[in-house]
């Protein structure tokens, strides 16, 4: 058996962060067509309105993210070269390696995270004195109106009913709890990015990326929807360092919140293999998350889960999914302009000993690849709030980018 230090292993580890940098380099560059040119892939579409001359837009008109995206990639990428070759004037070079070796104690972070958990709330309760006005609301509402608990009988995202049920039980209003799990979320996100990066530092700079996005702002105080699904699933992944039984429960109550977290299996998969933790409790998560979805994951992903419609495979609609990124994460700049070098920053640190940059790598493409396997495989259509846990993945991955190499922390 070869060791970790032998050249076969290193060979075969080499090989595996290239298979996955050139598959998820592959994905985000196909979903950045539509940012740089946003009818390219729906070139052939002629744009039909009452009373107005059909359209055919033209497939090389720039997009309003586009100039941003080739400076501020340039700009990075230039940086990043100089930085490498040791060419860097020294007050940069000084600030890189200031930023990337920076840490904070136990004591500041706390401080830290509870002050920006407090700026959130106060922001956001205002929100649970609103009612909402998603065109999907007044349905779940009437299905909340008529839910207990003796109706757990099919798969339904009885979870989900269930905080929602409480909500109004407990506080009078719906939106308390998906509040509470968005607070939860954040939270959930420091110590994840936290215990796989060994530092806290790169825990509030995912807290603090996560907070400023658009698309998690937008959902999160929705009954519609709400962040429960995104929650469990992240729990699972921490639990897998902490208390791994706990794990594929959490994964299977991500399930009952939303089934769509059964198609995440791969990359559950992927990041405990790659996690620091002993074989025999990697095997045994993964041969009992493997189980629920073998045993669920038809329920899960079929009709009676209301949430998709199987239907013949269409190429048109599956590139057509691909599209939706650039349109539902228009309001995300951060995300626009850093995902391409995040991903090239992933892999290089991932090509120096940081396991979890291949993990996010996979998890950020595997996000975006989703869209487009729905639209081309079912009847859904992408909605933004589906964008949510490919923010959250964006903002562990910059977390990951500061990983203490040296398995050190102050205390």
């Amino acid at each position: 058996m070869a060791k970790k230090n032998d050249p076969v292993h290193k060979s075969g580890s080499n090989l595996i962060s290239w298979i996955v940098f050139l598959f998820s380099i592959s994905i985000v560059v196909i979903s950045f067509v539509s940012v740089i040119f946003p009818a390219l892939i729906l070139a052939s579409d002629t744009v039909k309105i009452p009373g107005i001359d059909p359209v055919t837009p033209d497939p090389y008109e720039t997009g309003v993210w586009s100039g941003g995206v080739i400076v501020s990639n340039i700009i990075i990428f230039a940086l990043g070269f100089l930085y490498f070759k040791n060419r860097l004037p020294n007050f940069l070079s000084s600030i890189f390696k200031k930023i990337f070796s920076f840490e904070i104690s136990k004591k500041y972070a706390f401080i830290v995270l509870l002050v920006l958990l407090i700026i959130y709330t106060a922001a956001s309760v205002g929100e649970l004195l609103k009612e909402e006005t998603l065109k999907d609301y007044q349905g779940v509402k009437d299905r909340l109106e008529t839910w207990s608990p003796d109706q757990i009988t099919n798969f339904e995202p009885h979870v989900k009913y269930f905080f929602l049920k409480s909500s109004m039980v407990l506080f009078g209003n719906y939106k308390v709890i998906p509040l509470l799990a968005s607070i939860s979320l954040l939270i959930t996100t420091y110590f994840l990015t936290k215990t796989i990066t060994n530092k806290r530092f790169a825990g509030i700079i995912s807290v603090v990326i996560l907070m400023q996005s658009s698309v998690f702002l937008t959902y999160d105080t929705s009954v519609t929807y709400d962040n429960f699904w995104i929650l469990f699933y992240l729990v699972s992944l921490y639990a897998a360092y902490r208390f791994w039984p706990l794990s594929p429960i959490s994964y299977l109550v991500s399930i009952f919140s939303k089934a769509l977290t059964a198609v995440f299996l791969p990359m559950s998969i992927y990041f405990i293999l790659r996690s620091n933790i002993s074989k025999r409790q990697k095997m045994i998560t993964v041969g009992i998350v493997v189980g629920i979805i073998l045993v669920g994951g038809v329920a899960a992903v079929g009709k009676s889960s209301g949430e998709a419609t199987q239907e013949e495979f269409n190429s048109k609609e599956f590139w057509m999914g691909f599209v939706s990124f650039a349109n539902q994460l228009r309001f995300d700049g951060l995300i626009i302009l850093f995902m391409i070098p995040l991903i090239i920053g992933l892999f290089i640190v991932s090509r120096h000993g940081v396991k979890h940059g291949e993990s996010m790598m996979l998890f950020i493409s595997g996000m975006l690849l989703i869209a487009p396997i729905l639209t081309g495989f079912t009847n859904q259509t992408n909605q933004p709030y589906r964008f949510v846990p490919l923010v959250v993945f964006f903002a562990i991955g910059v977390g990951v980018l500061l990983s203490d190499r040296s398995n050190k922390s102050p205390h």
